[in-house]
This record gives C-alpha cells, structure tokens and sequence, in this order.
C-alpha cells in the first residue's frame, strides 16, 4: 500500500489531479475536508467501485487514516491500482498542511 504523508500530498497536489476519495461519514465530512475531494462512506464504497476504478490515481483519505487503510485493502482485492493512504488522515492535514481546518 502506498502511503503519503500530509505535506508530501500537498506538495502532489500542484501538479497531479488524484481522485481525493474521502471514506469518513457525512458529518465528518461536513465538519471539515480537504479541496476538491468527494465523500463516499465507507460503506457506500462497493457501490461507486466503476468511479473509484475508473481514477488514474487515487488518495483515499480518512479521520486518522485507518479506515482509508482498510477501504484500500478492499480497492486492491476487487483489481484497483494506483491507491494512495493519506497518513494521519484529515487530522494530519489539519495539523501539518491547512491549520484554519477544524479538527475533531
């Protein structure tokens, strides 16, 4: 599994267009995310497999990034490449990347 540090993915982020696949739940999402990513449960997951398949590369992102590890295992089983673990999730994102964010 890939992995990526916060600022190593804001650094990514000026020249690549990741799908930026956030699995936490509405609420969470609600109360803080990162730019231009999209929310899907992760339990809405097997449902939009086609959309996540269909990214050249994908961040999946999570609160501290465990339910992003768990989403990707189960991405890889069902034939998806190029998956990217956001480390410490939004969290860390907060913390190291974007302090104005609102942690949780």
């Amino acid at each position: 599994m890939r992995k990526m540090q916060a600022a190593e993915l804001a650094d990514h982020l000026i020249t690549a267009k990741p799908l930026l696949l956030d699995v936490r739940e509405n609420w969470e999402f609600e109360t803080c995310n990162i730019a231009d990513s999209i929310n899907i449960p992760m339990g809405q997951v097997p449902q939009n497999i086609e959309r996540i398949r269909a990214a050249e590369e994908c961040v999946v992102i999570c609160h501290h990034g465990v339910r992003s590890a768990h989403v990707i295992q189960f991405l890889q089983q069902q034939g998806c490449e190029n998956l990217i673990n956001l480390e410490g999730g939004v969290d860390a994102w907060a913390r190291q990347v974007d302090p104005d964010m609102p942690v949780y």
